[in-house]
């Protein structure tokens, strides 16, 4: 059966100890990991590693040694509480294993966890589970995460929001990857470790992290300092070090969310930049109607990226964006 975002949510939660399995699957890694690492969690408890509830297989391994699935889930445990047999990075290599270990599943079974890559809807594996009446496939898809899932992760770490605070959490989400926005909640709870007071955006600010690396920062604030002339020497010293023009878009977008951010509401915490003070400058010189235009750019230029049609060069796509960005900072 196939589980949307919502339900997924819920039920990674609260999971079904007397379901067949689960198989995760999407292209951002870290995220796909974060949620199988919630549901083992809430599925088999914080031991289960401990007392060989959880049998972990990679992929190539169960391709090498097909029988060693069934016997994990066959496999009688010494101590009491659901089981599981975890198999990271499925692909349809190990299907036919896959759909043979499904078929043999009894009740009173382990669990058949899977995690994947981003799967086709042709994939044998993904057939397979959702074609299933007791298992589920859930797709975790690369977009920040919503309140709800923010509310979560916040009740998980036992920190009390206060209504800005809340605000500039989601602006957060959307600013960096799930992995860091994880590790900012855990920098949080250690923050407000004895002190009983709710969350505010002052330590939000204080605890959120720097953008990116030093390279990259020099071409983004090249591009948001209108220096049209300066743009090709710092691309080609991006391009010799093997930069990727997706990842160039996506750290320029983020530069320019936080740049609006700070125009739309002036005097708010400032979180997701090494400089503040140039921030603010650049976002002051932009304006916020300015940098509305900018961010649709940026958008148009990563939808281009992504086309399945494009034949251009990426970074000189990327480097053309840049340089209108620039042109358009400079206009008075």
């Amino acid at each position: 059966m196939k589980l949307g975002p919502r339900d997924a949510n819920a039920y990674f939660a609260r999971p079904d100890p007397g379901k067949l399995g689960l198989l995760i699957y999407g292209s951002d890694a870290m995220r796909v990991a974060l949620k199988r690492q919630e549901f083992l969690k809430n599925l088999l408890g914080p031991n289960a590693e401990e007392e060989m509830r959880l049998t972990r297989m990679p992929a190539a391994e169960l391709r090498r040694d097909p029988a060693m699935l069934l016997d994990a889930i066959k496999a009688v445990g010494f101590f009491p509480g659901p089981r599981a047999a975890f198999v990271e990075d499925a692909n349809d290599n190990i299907a036919k294993i896959l759909i043979d270990t499904l078929a043999d599943w009894q009740p009173g079974d382990a669990q058949i966890v899977v995690s994947a890559g981003d799967l086709k809807k042709t994939s044998k594996v993904l057939k397979a589970f959702e074609g299933h009446r007791e298992a589920y496939a859930a797709a975790i898809y690369d977009t920040p995460p919503d309140r709800a899932e923010i509310e979560l992760l916040l009740g998980q770490a036992r920190l009390s929001p206060e209504p800005d605070a809340m605000a500039a959490l989601t602006d957060l989400a959307r600013a960096i990857d799930p992995g860091d926005f994880r590790q900012t909640l855990e920098k949080l709870t250690l923050y407000k470790m004895g002190d009983t007071t709710t969350l505010s955006a002052n330590d939000i600010a204080a605890c959120a992290p720097t953008s990116t690396e030093a390279d990259v920062d020099d071409i983004l604030h090249v591009v948001a300092e209108a220096r049209a002339g300066d743009i090709g020497p710092v691309m080609s010293k991006l391009q010799a070090q093997g930069v990727n023009a997706v990842t160039l878009t996506i750290m320029a977008t983020r530069h320019f969310r936080t740049l609006y951010r700070i125009a739309a509401n002036p005097g708010a915490p400032i979180w997701g930049v090494r400089d503040r003070d140039r921030a603010q400058r650049q976002a002051k010189s932009w304006g916020a109607a300015k940098l509305e235009t900018a961010l649709t750019v940026l958008t148009d230029t990563d939808l281009t990226l992504r086309s399945a049609g494009q034949n251009a060069p990426a970074l000189a796509l990327v480097e053309r964006a840049f340089i209108r960005l620039a042109m358009l900072g400079a206009q008075r």
